[in-house]
Formats: structure tokens, sequence, C-alpha cells
């Protein structure tokens, strides 16, 4: 294919000046013609200078390591982070615990080291050359290279006892954390370096979580899985290779652009894949803040639920919305309410009366579907556009984070016997992202359960009572894995409503 380029030879020669100078092909072309020569070869000669002065440092310094076959990962544009948490250089340590406080935060540059002092979730830190044995499960930390290019005894000064983690964030629920697979952590001996050769090489830390536990059910999604997988690594900056457990088409699938945005790499399915995965490092385990929360005061960087909405916002906004649906989305228009519409159980009854009823006081009115099948990214579009989400107590319920910080509401309907189930779900995550928060308790009279249940019933008397008799008598959850069936564990914590 023909360059788009000029043709250097026709750029320099007298006929083209000629053209320039409108001077013709006579003598006064001539003298344009052998002024102009030198003028161009003296920016070239600058352009060349220019360019060793600004790129030579970067091919003849010893430390930064340029990698030109390898591949080549977006920059987010800034700098990577020091492990005493400020801004650092290229060549600066890695950080893999971001927790302020925490006894890993300011691990060295080798080693293992857990932290098991928070009630919801273990995590564990590897610092060093980490290699994978797929038979075993396990995470092994090689020694670092002396200068005469044999191992030395880093790994005399790493704890000799193996540790194990349960990748999940409810470890106090054991009958559920029984079927996470555990995760085996230990120093390995410089003689198990020829069994256990790098397959795959990895330029970022590994993180280790699963798919599997409550993560069918799109709050547990959520709460147990990428709001602590972000939580965890976020500071990375998408430097860094999800290794998964209970991995399935699913989960990757669902929700392909949460994983996009928390790794640059591909995705490690950890229980089929039997190659040897070498990481700079790694960490196994998730942080939990709460639920549905991110504070503050625990992050190095002092990061919010804001900041994970605009990480929502980021997987899920669409780019090619045209320019003048934008300025119309501008203009000035009545406030728009999205109202879940569900089918089954926790049914509003009169759903369009409610409706009516916010046409007649101001609102355009959005009926939002549960359970259509809709890409979560279409999703998103429709809840980031509800100025109000009004619903009855559930997962879906969970889309709040898609509303817009400090602009939008939530009004929240619960069902008899689980106000304040209700009322912890959500309350707190609105508060953090600044926006308000209204629940109503249904009264017995205005359930579907005076139809089903004389009013003397402890059902009507006592609904929270019922609850947790109810409770106590569900059977226990299938084994996690795959895509499981919630059921009742559509609720944030173990309590389930007992109508519709």
């Amino acid at each position: 294919m023909a360059s788009k380029l000029p043709d250097a030879t026709k750029g320099l020669g007298a006929g083209g000046m000629d053209v320039e100078d409108g001077s013709g092909g006579g003598g006064g072309g001539k003298k344009v013609a052998g002024r102009w020569p030198g003028f161009v070869h003296f920016f070239f000669v600058l352009t060349v200078v220019t360019c060793a002065l600004v790129y030579a440092p970067r091919f003849l310094s010893p430390t930064v390591p340029v990698d030109f076959l390898g591949p080549r990962q977006p920059s987010s544009g800034r700098l990577p982070v020091r492990v005493d948490g400020g801004r650092g250089n290229e060549g600066d340590a890695l950080v893999l615990d971001n927790q302020v406080n925490s006894p890993c935060a300011s691990m060295g540059a080798h080693g293992i080291c857990c932290d098991r002092s928070d009630f919801n979730t273990d995590v564990c830190f590897m610092a060093g050359e980490v290699r994978t044995d797929a038979a075993s499960l396990s995470f092994l930390l090689f020694p670092p290279q002396a200068p005469n290019g044999t191992a030395n005894d880093a790994n005399a000064t790493v704890a000799e006892k193996e540790e194990r983690v349960r990748p999940y964030t409810r470890k106090w629920e054991k009958h559920l954390m029984a079927n996470i697979q555990e995760v085996r952590l230990r120093a390995a001996r410089p003689d198990e370096a020829d069994a256990h050769r790098c397959d795959v090489r990895h330029d970022a830390p590994a993180l280790v979580m699963t798919a599997g536990g409550y993560t069918g059910n799109l709050f547990h999604a959520f709460n147990d899985g990428f709001l602590p997988a972000w939580l965890t690594v976020q500071h990375l900056r998408r430097r860094v290779v999800l290794a998964v457990l209970a991995y399935n088409p699913w989960w990757a699938g669902t929700f392909r652009e949460l994983v996009s945005g928390l790794s640059d790499h591909h995705v490690i399915d950890l229980l089929h894949d039997k190659r040897t995965h070498c990481f700079p490092g790694a960490i196994v385990g998730t942080r939990f803040h709460g639920i549905l929360a991110v504070e503050p005061a625990r992050t190095k960087d002092n990061r919010t639920l804001v900041d994970f909405h605009d990480f929502l916002a980021g997987g899920y906004k669409d780019d090619s919305t045209p320019p003048e649906a934008t300025q119309q989305q501008q203009q000035p228009r009545r406030p728009r309410l999205g109202l879940y519409s569900r089918k089954g159980t926790r049914v509003i009854e009169n759903e369009a009366a409610v409706a009516r009823l916010a046409e007649s006081v101001g609102f355009d009115v959005s009926i939002l579907e549960t359970a259509n099948g809709a890409p979560l990214s279409s999703e998103y579009a429709a809840v980031s556009a509800c100025d109000v989400l009004v619903g009855v107590h559930g997962a879906d319920l969970t889309k709040l984070l898609f509303l817009r910080p400090r602009r939008a509401a939530l009004l929240q309907i619960a069902p008899l016997g689980v106000p304040h189930v209700a009322r912890g779900c959500y309350e707190k995550a609105t508060a953090m992202m600044e926006m308000q928060y209204e629940q109503y308790d249904a009264a017995a009279n205005e359930s579907s359960l005076v139809r089903k249940y004389p009013a003397d019933d402890v059902v009507l008397r006592d609904p929270e009572a019922a609850t947790h008799a109810q409770e106590a008598a569900l059977p226990r959850p299938p084994a996690a894995g795959g895509r499981p069936v919630a059921g009742w564990l559509g609720t944030c914590v173990r309590a389930s409503p007992i109508g519709g």
C-alpha cells in the first residue's frame, strides 16, 4: 500500500520550492531552493538531538526495564503506590496491602503475612516470587536469587508453618465456608524450583477470589464479591491478575465489565488451569468494610463508596451515546422515578395506582422489571437515569449503587417481618453516597397475608418473631459452586420476609 506521508525527495527539490515560491523554473526559483535545504537540515538535526535527549535515559537507565516484545498494558497516567502509601517511581516496591493499621501494610519485599483480625474475612499476602502448584491448590514463595545466581536463604526468615485461607467474606458462616475451596500458602525450598518451572510468567500480582458462595445472587455478587475485590486491589489500578475459584461462564459473562475494570489481564480459572503461573506477589482473600460499605479511614488513599460508584460507571458507561441525546438530557425535565416491578413474591399489588400517583405529583415513571435477563450495562443505563428508585426489599435494590451520588434517593418498602433487616441492607450505603433514604414499613392490613392468616395469628401480630421461627426451620443451602440458587439468601443477613 502506498504511503500517505509526503515524499521527502519531492519536498526538498527545486521544483517543489518553485511552486511554493510562485517563481516558476527560472533563476529566482533556484535561489530559494539553495537556501531551504540548509534550513530543513537544521531542523532535522535539532529533532534528532531532542529525541535523543528525551528518550535516551529510558533505554540507558539500568533501573527501568524495557520489554519491547512483551504485552503492553494501558497506563492510568498515575504513579504507582510506594510501601508507605505515597506516590512513587516505577522502580519502587510493590504495595500489596492498602489497609490502614493492617499487620501486613508494611511487609517487606519478601515474605508471607496474614491478617485474620476481621470478623468477616481473612486476607493473606505474599511478597516476592510466587508460583502456583495446581495439584495442591498452593501458592509457593521462592527465595530471591543471590548475586552469584544461586538462591539465597531468604525463606529461612519466613514462617515455616503453612497458611490456609478460604477467600470469601463470610467466614463466620461455617457451613458455607466449608464449601469454599481452601488455598495453601507456604515458603518453598530452593530445591523445589525445578519441579515448579514457570509455564506462564506474569508481571502483576495475583488476587485470589471466588465466584462461588452466594454470588449467584446479585446482592451477594456485589457485597461479598466485587466490592471487597475492588477494596483490596483498586490501588493497583488494574495491574493485577484475577485467579478465580469456582470460575464459571455465567459469572464471567454477567460481570465481564467489572472483571475488566479490576484487571487488565486474562482471568485464571484456578481449579482447572494446571499450568504453573508465576507472579511478583499474591493476595489471597479480600477486604470487607461492612454491608455495601467503604470506610475511607481504613484505606491509605481514603476511598469512598462514591469511588466504587465511579468504578461501576467507568465499566458500564455507553460511549456510543449520540451527542444529541446528551444535549437532551441536559435540558430541564421532570424528575424520573424508577419503580421495580417484582413477580411472584413481594409484589406491589396496586403498582399501577402507585405509578399514577407518582406521575400526578410531578414524576416521569419508569417501570423496571426484575430478573428480565437484561445485561447489567442496560440495567445501569436505566437506573442511573433515575432520580428516585422505589422497590420492595430484595436483591434488585443493590442497584442503588448505579444511582447518581448526591443527587438521587432510595425509597425501600419493607414487607412484614423485615423492617430492621431491610434498613440494615441499604440505608448505610445511601448515606455513604450522600443520597436520601426513605423506608416504608408495611402494616399488617396492607399485606396480602391478611387473606391467609387470621387476625390473631403470630404472623400478623408479631411478624419479626414469625420470621425468626421460619428462619430456624429453613434447610441449609446446597453446596456452593457454579450458579447457586439463592432463594432466602437474597436478603443481606440470614432472614427472610414471610410473605408477599
